[in-house]
Protein backbone atom coordinates (compact mmCIF):
# COMPACT_ATOMS: atom_id res chain seq x y z
CA UNK A 1 0.00 0.00 0.00
CA UNK A 2 1.41 3.54 -1.34
CA UNK A 3 -1.55 5.78 -1.69
CA UNK A 4 -4.28 5.72 0.89
CA UNK A 5 -7.85 7.40 0.29
CA UNK A 6 -9.55 8.69 3.20
CA UNK A 7 -13.07 8.64 3.18
CA UNK A 8 -14.27 10.57 5.91
CA UNK A 9 -13.88 13.58 7.64
CA UNK A 10 -13.23 15.17 11.00
CA UNK A 11 -11.10 13.67 13.77
CA UNK A 12 -11.12 9.69 12.33
CA UNK A 13 -9.31 11.57 9.30
CA UNK A 14 -7.01 13.35 10.78
CA UNK A 15 -6.31 9.68 13.07
CA UNK A 16 -6.21 7.54 9.66
CA UNK A 17 -4.13 10.26 7.84
CA UNK A 18 -1.25 10.27 10.86
CA UNK A 19 -1.06 6.55 11.37
CA UNK A 20 -0.63 6.35 7.51
CA UNK A 21 2.33 8.60 7.62
CA UNK A 22 4.30 6.83 10.06
CA UNK A 23 3.62 4.07 8.32
CA UNK A 24 5.45 5.80 5.15
CA UNK A 25 1.81 5.57 2.92
CA UNK A 26 0.90 9.06 1.00
CA UNK A 27 -2.70 9.70 1.82
CA UNK A 28 -5.51 11.71 -0.07
CA UNK A 29 -8.32 12.80 1.70
CA UNK A 30 -11.94 13.37 -0.23
CA UNK A 31 -13.29 16.85 1.32
CA UNK A 32 -16.91 18.68 1.04
CA UNK A 33 -16.27 22.16 -0.01
CA UNK A 34 -16.65 23.57 3.58
CA UNK A 35 -13.79 21.31 4.57
CA UNK A 36 -11.33 22.14 2.04
CA UNK A 37 -9.68 23.56 4.73
CA UNK A 38 -9.94 21.91 7.38
CA UNK A 39 -7.56 20.19 10.03
CA UNK A 40 -8.09 16.88 7.97
CA UNK A 41 -7.34 18.31 5.18
CA UNK A 42 -4.13 19.96 6.69
CA UNK A 43 -3.28 16.68 7.79
CA UNK A 44 -3.31 14.85 4.64
CA UNK A 45 -1.02 14.86 1.96
CA UNK A 46 -3.39 15.77 -0.78
CA UNK A 47 -6.58 17.13 -0.74
CA UNK A 48 -9.89 16.52 -3.68
CA UNK A 49 -13.14 18.69 -3.16
CA UNK A 50 -15.73 15.99 -4.07
CA UNK A 51 -18.89 18.08 -3.56
CA UNK A 52 -20.59 20.66 -1.95
CA UNK A 53 -21.62 20.52 1.68
CA UNK A 54 -24.49 17.97 2.19
CA UNK A 55 -23.06 14.61 2.62
CA UNK A 56 -25.29 13.18 -0.38
CA UNK A 57 -23.37 14.85 -2.16
CA UNK A 58 -19.90 14.49 -1.23
CA UNK A 59 -19.54 12.19 1.53
CA UNK A 60 -21.43 9.69 0.44
CA UNK A 61 -21.56 10.29 -3.24
CA UNK A 62 -19.82 7.04 -3.97
CA UNK A 63 -18.83 7.36 -7.68
CA UNK A 64 -16.99 10.62 -6.99
CA UNK A 65 -15.13 9.36 -4.20
CA UNK A 66 -13.67 6.26 -6.38
CA UNK A 67 -13.00 8.48 -9.05
CA UNK A 68 -11.12 10.89 -7.01
CA UNK A 69 -9.11 7.54 -5.57
CA UNK A 70 -8.01 6.05 -9.39
CA UNK A 71 -7.21 9.72 -10.67
CA UNK A 72 -4.98 10.30 -7.81
CA UNK A 73 -3.45 7.26 -7.89
CA UNK A 74 -4.66 5.39 -4.91
CA UNK A 75 -3.93 1.98 -4.50
CA UNK A 76 -6.38 1.78 -1.55
CA UNK A 77 -9.40 3.23 0.44
CA UNK A 78 -10.55 3.37 4.36
CA UNK A 79 -13.74 4.28 4.87
CA UNK A 80 -13.00 5.40 8.77
CA UNK A 81 -16.80 5.17 10.83
CA UNK A 82 -20.64 6.45 9.43
CA UNK A 83 -20.94 7.36 6.30
CA UNK A 84 -20.31 4.39 3.99
CA UNK A 85 -18.20 2.03 6.64
CA UNK A 86 -20.85 -0.30 6.45
CA UNK A 87 -21.96 0.37 3.24
CA UNK A 88 -21.76 -3.21 1.30
CA UNK A 89 -22.63 -2.12 -2.09
CA UNK A 90 -19.48 1.19 -1.68
CA UNK A 91 -17.31 -1.94 -0.35
CA UNK A 92 -17.84 -4.03 -4.09
CA UNK A 93 -17.36 -0.88 -6.15
CA UNK A 94 -14.00 -0.24 -4.54
CA UNK A 95 -12.66 -3.68 -5.07
CA UNK A 96 -14.41 -3.97 -8.52
CA UNK A 97 -12.19 -0.76 -9.48
CA UNK A 98 -9.10 -2.80 -8.61
CA UNK A 99 -8.60 -0.57 -4.75
CA UNK A 100 -8.02 -2.42 -1.43
CA UNK A 101 -11.06 -2.22 0.99
CA UNK A 102 -9.43 -1.45 4.50
CA UNK A 103 -12.27 -3.52 6.33
CA UNK A 104 -13.87 -6.94 5.96
CA UNK A 105 -15.36 -8.13 2.59
CA UNK A 106 -18.80 -6.84 1.59
CA UNK A 107 -20.13 -10.37 2.06
CA UNK A 108 -19.46 -9.96 6.18
CA UNK A 109 -20.34 -6.46 6.06
CA UNK A 110 -23.27 -7.27 4.60
CA UNK A 111 -24.43 -10.47 6.95
CA UNK A 112 -23.88 -8.80 10.12
CA UNK A 113 -25.41 -5.40 8.64
CA UNK A 114 -28.66 -7.39 8.90
CA UNK A 115 -29.33 -7.88 12.28
CA UNK A 116 -31.42 -11.34 12.15
CA UNK A 117 -29.07 -12.46 9.82
CA UNK A 118 -26.09 -11.65 12.49
CA UNK A 119 -28.11 -12.94 15.18
CA UNK A 120 -28.66 -16.34 13.54
CA UNK A 121 -24.59 -16.20 12.98
CA UNK A 122 -23.87 -15.90 16.22
CA UNK A 123 -26.09 -18.54 17.52
CA UNK A 124 -24.13 -20.77 15.24
CA UNK A 125 -20.98 -19.43 16.77
CA UNK A 126 -21.71 -19.85 20.10
CA UNK A 127 -22.36 -16.30 21.27
CA UNK A 128 -25.03 -15.55 24.02
CA UNK A 129 -27.94 -14.23 22.54
CA UNK A 130 -30.73 -13.00 23.98
CA UNK A 131 -34.50 -14.95 23.91
CA UNK A 132 -36.09 -14.07 20.79
CA UNK A 133 -37.90 -14.87 17.22
CA UNK A 134 -36.28 -17.22 15.48
CA UNK A 135 -34.90 -14.63 12.58
CA UNK A 136 -37.18 -12.45 10.79
CA UNK A 137 -40.75 -12.92 11.81
CA UNK A 138 -43.15 -13.89 8.93
CA UNK A 139 -45.57 -11.88 8.20
CA UNK A 140 -47.63 -14.68 7.67
CA UNK A 141 -46.56 -16.07 11.72
CA UNK A 142 -48.62 -15.67 15.09
CA UNK A 143 -47.10 -12.89 16.79
CA UNK A 144 -48.78 -12.77 19.78
CA UNK A 145 -47.92 -16.81 20.17
CA UNK A 146 -44.22 -15.85 19.05
CA UNK A 147 -44.11 -12.81 21.98
CA UNK A 148 -45.74 -14.96 24.99
CA UNK A 149 -42.72 -17.49 24.16
CA UNK A 150 -40.40 -14.50 24.76
CA UNK A 151 -41.74 -12.81 27.66
CA UNK A 152 -42.45 -8.63 27.94
CA UNK A 153 -41.52 -6.27 27.81
CA UNK A 154 -39.76 -6.71 24.55
CA UNK A 155 -38.69 -5.32 21.65
CA UNK A 156 -39.69 -4.70 17.66
CA UNK A 157 -36.26 -4.64 15.64
CA UNK A 158 -35.61 -3.79 12.12
CA UNK A 159 -33.27 -6.16 10.58
CA UNK A 160 -31.51 -3.46 8.69
CA UNK A 161 -31.11 -1.54 11.72
CA UNK A 162 -28.49 -0.72 13.70
CA UNK A 163 -26.79 2.29 16.09
CA UNK A 164 -29.46 2.39 17.97
CA UNK A 165 -32.13 3.23 15.05
CA UNK A 166 -35.41 0.61 14.21
CA UNK A 167 -36.02 -0.24 18.05
CA UNK A 168 -39.38 -0.38 19.38
CA UNK A 169 -40.63 -1.13 22.76
CA UNK A 170 -43.69 -2.91 23.68
CA UNK A 171 -44.92 -3.13 27.02
CA UNK A 172 -48.02 -5.66 26.68
CA UNK A 173 -49.82 -7.87 24.56
CA UNK A 174 -52.32 -5.11 23.47
CA UNK A 175 -49.53 -2.88 21.56
CA UNK A 176 -47.67 -5.75 20.02
CA UNK A 177 -49.43 -6.27 16.59
CA UNK A 178 -49.79 -2.59 15.98
CA UNK A 179 -46.13 -1.63 16.96
CA UNK A 180 -45.40 -4.32 14.69
CA UNK A 181 -47.13 -3.03 12.14
CA UNK A 182 -45.83 1.01 12.55
CA UNK A 183 -42.26 -0.85 12.75
CA UNK A 184 -42.06 -2.71 9.22
CA UNK A 185 -43.84 0.24 7.91
CA UNK A 186 -40.90 2.50 9.42
CA UNK A 187 -37.97 0.35 8.58
CA UNK A 188 -39.43 0.29 4.77
CA UNK A 189 -39.09 3.27 4.53
CA UNK A 190 -35.74 4.09 6.51
CA UNK A 191 -33.82 0.86 5.76
CA UNK A 192 -35.59 0.27 2.48
CA UNK A 193 -36.21 -3.38 4.15
CA UNK A 194 -39.41 -4.36 6.19
CA UNK A 195 -38.26 -7.02 8.08
CA UNK A 196 -38.50 -6.97 11.67
CA UNK A 197 -38.01 -9.48 14.45
CA UNK A 198 -38.15 -9.92 18.27
CA UNK A 199 -36.28 -9.84 20.92
CA UNK A 200 -36.35 -10.00 24.85
CA UNK A 201 -35.95 -6.36 26.76
CA UNK A 202 -33.51 -6.22 29.41
CA UNK A 203 -34.17 -4.00 32.13
CA UNK A 204 -31.40 -1.64 33.13
CA UNK A 205 -29.15 -3.47 30.99
CA UNK A 206 -25.67 -2.45 30.68
CA UNK A 207 -23.66 -2.17 26.94
CA UNK A 208 -20.56 -3.70 26.51
CA UNK A 209 -18.47 -4.98 23.67
CA UNK A 210 -15.40 -6.94 22.72
CA UNK A 211 -12.86 -5.74 19.95
CA UNK A 212 -11.66 -8.27 17.29
CA UNK A 213 -9.25 -8.70 14.20
CA UNK A 214 -9.14 -10.93 12.33
CA UNK A 215 -6.83 -11.71 9.06
CA UNK A 216 -8.96 -14.21 7.49
CA UNK A 217 -7.36 -17.44 9.05
CA UNK A 218 -6.13 -15.49 12.43
CA UNK A 219 -8.67 -14.32 14.75
CA UNK A 220 -8.03 -12.29 18.56
CA UNK A 221 -9.65 -10.12 20.76
CA UNK A 222 -7.99 -6.92 22.03
CA UNK A 223 -10.68 -6.96 25.31
CA UNK A 224 -13.63 -5.46 26.23
CA UNK A 225 -14.90 -1.71 26.88
CA UNK A 226 -18.72 -0.51 28.69
CA UNK A 227 -20.63 2.11 26.92
CA UNK A 228 -23.35 1.82 29.11
CA UNK A 229 -23.60 5.97 29.24
CA UNK A 230 -25.51 6.63 26.69
CA UNK A 231 -28.15 9.51 25.21
CA UNK A 232 -31.29 8.23 23.01
CA UNK A 233 -28.76 4.57 21.95
CA UNK A 234 -25.99 7.31 21.23
CA UNK A 235 -22.67 6.24 23.52
CA UNK A 236 -21.42 9.39 25.52
CA UNK A 237 -18.57 7.82 27.95
CA UNK A 238 -17.03 4.92 27.26
CA UNK A 239 -14.42 3.11 29.36
CA UNK A 240 -12.55 -0.41 28.96
CA UNK A 241 -12.07 -2.85 30.50
CA UNK A 242 -15.69 -3.15 30.73
CA UNK A 243 -16.02 -2.79 34.76
CA UNK A 244 -17.82 -4.89 37.71
CA UNK A 245 -18.26 -7.40 35.01
CA UNK A 246 -17.93 -10.85 36.54
CA UNK A 247 -14.56 -13.05 35.54
CA UNK A 248 -16.71 -16.43 33.77
CA UNK A 249 -19.01 -13.64 31.76
CA UNK A 250 -16.31 -11.46 30.44
CA UNK A 251 -14.17 -14.38 29.35
CA UNK A 252 -17.22 -16.11 27.50
CA UNK A 253 -18.17 -12.61 25.61
CA UNK A 254 -14.25 -12.46 24.22
CA UNK A 255 -14.03 -15.90 23.30
CA UNK A 256 -17.29 -16.13 21.69
CA UNK A 257 -16.78 -12.93 19.74
CA UNK A 258 -13.23 -14.26 18.39
CA UNK A 259 -15.59 -17.85 17.33
CA UNK A 260 -17.87 -15.00 15.69
CA UNK A 261 -15.04 -13.62 13.73
CA UNK A 262 -13.77 -16.67 12.71
CA UNK A 263 -17.64 -17.95 11.53
CA UNK A 264 -17.50 -15.19 9.26
CA UNK A 265 -13.70 -15.64 8.02
CA UNK A 266 -13.29 -11.69 9.17
CA UNK A 267 -10.97 -9.46 8.05
CA UNK A 268 -9.92 -6.26 9.83
CA UNK A 269 -11.15 -4.74 13.16
CA UNK A 270 -14.55 -5.03 14.12
CA UNK A 271 -16.79 -4.90 17.12
CA UNK A 272 -19.38 -7.33 18.75
CA UNK A 273 -21.83 -5.89 20.85
CA UNK A 274 -23.44 -7.60 23.89
CA UNK A 275 -26.41 -6.09 26.51
CA UNK A 276 -25.10 -7.33 30.07
CA UNK A 277 -28.04 -8.09 32.37
CA UNK A 278 -26.55 -6.99 36.06
CA UNK A 279 -29.28 -8.64 38.20
CA UNK A 280 -28.59 -12.12 36.19
CA UNK A 281 -24.91 -11.62 35.39
CA UNK A 282 -25.76 -12.56 31.65
CA UNK A 283 -24.50 -10.95 28.51
CA UNK A 284 -26.56 -11.53 25.17
CA UNK A 285 -25.36 -10.27 21.46
CA UNK A 286 -26.94 -7.18 20.10
CA UNK A 287 -24.78 -6.80 17.09
CA UNK A 288 -21.52 -6.81 15.49
CA UNK A 289 -19.98 -3.29 13.86
CA UNK A 290 -17.98 -4.14 10.64
CA UNK A 291 -15.36 -1.15 10.76
CA UNK A 292 -13.11 1.02 13.20
CA UNK A 293 -14.91 2.17 16.44
CA UNK A 294 -15.32 5.55 17.59
CA UNK A 295 -14.63 4.94 20.77
CA UNK A 296 -10.89 2.38 19.80
CA UNK A 297 -8.84 4.50 21.70
CA UNK A 298 -9.73 3.43 25.31
CA UNK A 299 -8.90 -0.01 23.84
CA UNK A 300 -5.17 1.35 22.07
CA UNK A 301 -4.46 2.98 25.93
CA UNK A 302 -4.95 -0.52 27.60
CA UNK A 303 -3.51 -2.95 25.04
CA UNK A 304 -0.90 -0.02 23.41
CA UNK A 305 -1.80 -1.75 20.38
CA UNK A 306 -2.61 0.88 17.08
CA UNK A 307 -5.61 -0.46 15.79
CA UNK A 308 -5.39 1.86 12.48
CA UNK A 309 -2.24 0.54 11.98
CA UNK A 310 -3.18 -2.92 12.10
CA UNK A 311 -6.33 -2.04 9.85
CA UNK A 312 -3.96 -1.27 7.44
CA UNK A 313 -1.18 -3.96 7.79
CA UNK A 314 -4.12 -6.87 7.31
CA UNK A 315 -5.37 -5.13 4.18
CA UNK A 316 -1.90 -4.27 2.89
CA UNK A 317 -0.61 -7.48 3.86
CA UNK A 318 -3.65 -10.04 4.23
CA UNK A 319 -1.76 -10.54 8.11
CA UNK A 320 -1.73 -8.62 11.21
CA UNK A 321 1.46 -7.63 13.02
CA UNK A 322 0.07 -9.60 16.67
CA UNK A 323 -0.74 -12.78 18.11
CA UNK A 324 -3.56 -13.40 21.19
CA UNK A 325 -0.63 -13.98 23.53
CA UNK A 326 0.69 -10.60 22.28
CA UNK A 327 -2.28 -8.43 23.69
CA UNK A 328 -1.32 -7.67 27.70
CA UNK A 329 -3.81 -5.21 29.35
CA UNK A 330 -2.81 -2.52 31.35
CA UNK A 331 -4.39 0.17 33.91
CA UNK A 332 -8.15 1.87 32.92
CA UNK A 333 -9.31 3.78 30.11
CA UNK A 334 -11.89 6.66 29.95
CA UNK A 335 -13.01 8.01 26.69
CA UNK A 336 -15.73 11.73 26.65
CA UNK A 337 -17.32 11.99 23.41
CA UNK A 338 -17.40 15.99 23.57
CA UNK A 339 -20.20 17.34 21.37
CA UNK A 340 -21.37 20.85 19.89
CA UNK A 341 -24.88 20.61 21.44
CA UNK A 342 -26.16 22.92 23.82
CA UNK A 343 -27.14 21.04 27.21
CA UNK A 344 -29.38 23.14 28.06
CA UNK A 345 -31.82 23.10 25.23
CA UNK A 346 -32.45 19.70 24.81
CA UNK A 347 -29.08 19.03 23.33
CA UNK A 348 -29.58 21.08 20.34
CA UNK A 349 -26.67 20.96 17.98
CA UNK A 350 -24.37 24.30 17.95
CA UNK A 351 -22.69 25.14 14.88
CA UNK A 352 -20.70 28.11 14.59
CA UNK A 353 -17.10 29.34 14.42
CA UNK A 354 -14.95 27.90 17.41
CA UNK A 355 -13.32 31.48 18.61
CA UNK A 356 -10.87 29.80 21.01
CA UNK A 357 -9.57 26.19 21.95
CA UNK A 358 -7.63 24.88 25.01
CA UNK A 359 -6.85 20.96 25.66
CA UNK A 360 -5.33 19.50 29.03
CA UNK A 361 -2.09 17.83 28.33
CA UNK A 362 0.08 15.63 30.57
CA UNK A 363 0.96 11.92 31.08
CA UNK A 364 -2.49 9.59 30.53
CA UNK A 365 -4.06 12.27 28.07
CA UNK A 366 -4.74 11.98 24.94
CA UNK A 367 -7.44 14.23 22.43
CA UNK A 368 -8.33 12.89 19.29
CA UNK A 369 -9.95 15.86 17.41
CA UNK A 370 -10.88 17.76 14.04
CA UNK A 371 -11.09 21.36 14.79
CA UNK A 372 -9.13 23.87 16.16
CA UNK A 373 -9.77 27.33 17.38
CA UNK A 374 -11.01 29.07 13.58
CA UNK A 375 -12.43 25.73 12.80
CA UNK A 376 -16.39 26.42 12.20
CA UNK A 377 -18.61 23.57 12.93
CA UNK A 378 -21.05 22.55 10.26
CA UNK A 379 -24.73 22.08 10.73
CA UNK A 380 -24.37 19.44 8.04
CA UNK A 381 -22.51 16.76 9.86
CA UNK A 382 -22.56 14.99 13.77
CA UNK A 383 -21.74 17.15 16.07
CA UNK A 384 -18.51 15.32 17.38
CA UNK A 385 -15.86 17.59 17.84
CA UNK A 386 -13.32 15.53 19.91
CA UNK A 387 -12.75 12.97 22.41
CA UNK A 388 -11.37 13.65 25.56
CA UNK A 389 -9.12 9.97 26.71
CA UNK A 390 -7.59 9.34 29.96
CA UNK A 391 -5.27 6.40 30.66
CA UNK A 392 -4.50 5.40 34.64
CA UNK A 393 -3.71 2.26 36.44
CA UNK A 394 -7.05 1.84 38.18
CA UNK A 395 -10.73 3.20 37.36
CA UNK A 396 -11.15 4.98 40.26
CA UNK A 397 -7.98 7.04 39.19
CA UNK A 398 -8.92 7.39 35.49
CA UNK A 399 -11.91 9.02 37.00
CA UNK A 400 -10.61 11.54 38.91
CA UNK A 401 -8.24 12.30 36.21
CA UNK A 402 -10.74 12.93 33.60
CA UNK A 403 -12.77 15.77 35.98
CA UNK A 404 -9.25 17.10 35.62
CA UNK A 405 -9.25 17.18 32.34
CA UNK A 406 -12.43 18.19 31.62
CA UNK A 407 -11.60 21.50 33.95
CA UNK A 408 -8.97 21.71 31.85
CA UNK A 409 -10.50 22.01 28.58
CA UNK A 410 -12.19 25.67 27.33
CA UNK A 411 -13.63 25.93 24.31
CA UNK A 412 -15.74 29.06 23.28
CA UNK A 413 -17.83 30.25 20.10
CA UNK A 414 -20.32 26.85 20.49
CA UNK A 415 -22.37 25.27 23.65
CA UNK A 416 -20.38 22.03 24.18
CA UNK A 417 -21.17 18.81 26.31
CA UNK A 418 -18.19 19.34 28.53
CA UNK A 419 -20.48 19.85 31.85
CA UNK A 420 -22.72 17.03 30.99
CA UNK A 421 -19.56 14.76 30.64
CA UNK A 422 -18.89 16.44 34.78
CA UNK A 423 -21.92 15.78 35.88
CA UNK A 424 -21.88 12.39 34.70
CA UNK A 425 -19.06 11.16 35.97
CA UNK A 426 -18.97 13.18 39.19
CA UNK A 427 -22.56 10.60 39.90
CA UNK A 428 -22.07 7.76 42.68
CA UNK A 429 -24.11 5.53 39.89
CA UNK A 430 -21.30 6.07 37.80
CA UNK A 431 -18.51 5.23 40.52
CA UNK A 432 -20.74 2.72 41.92
CA UNK A 433 -21.74 1.40 37.93
CA UNK A 434 -25.04 0.88 38.87
CA UNK A 435 -25.35 2.84 35.54
CA UNK A 436 -27.15 1.60 32.62
CA UNK A 437 -27.90 2.19 28.96
CA UNK A 438 -30.99 4.33 29.45
CA UNK A 439 -29.32 5.70 32.50
CA UNK A 440 -29.24 9.38 31.00
CA UNK A 441 -32.50 9.99 29.96
CA UNK A 442 -34.19 8.96 33.00
CA UNK A 443 -32.16 10.61 35.69
CA UNK A 444 -32.64 14.32 36.56
CA UNK A 445 -28.99 15.27 35.72
CA UNK A 446 -29.72 18.34 33.82
CA UNK A 447 -31.65 19.86 37.33
CA UNK A 448 -28.44 18.33 39.40
CA UNK A 449 -26.07 20.31 37.01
Amino acid sequence: MKKLLIANRGEIAVRVARTAREMGIETVLVASEPDANSLAARTADNVVVVGPAPAPASYLNQDAIIAAALVNGCDAVHPGYGFLSENPAFARKVTDAGLTWVGPDADAIEMMGNKSMARESARKAGVPVLRGSDGPLDPGADALEVARGIGYPLVVKASAGGGGRGIRFVHSEDELLKTIETARGEAASVFGDPTVYLERFVQHARHVEVQILGDGTGFIHLGDRDCSMQRRSQKVIEEAPAPDLPDAVRQRIRESSVELARECGYSGAGTVEFLYDPINHEAAFIEMNTRIQVEHPITEQITGIDLVREQLLIASTGAMSIRQDDVRFSGHAIECRINAEDPEHNFFPSPGLITAMEWPSGEGIRVDTGVEAGSVVSPYYDSLLAKLIVHAPDRETAIEAMLTALDGTHIEGVKTTVPVHKTLLARPEFAAVTHHSKFLETADLLEAQ
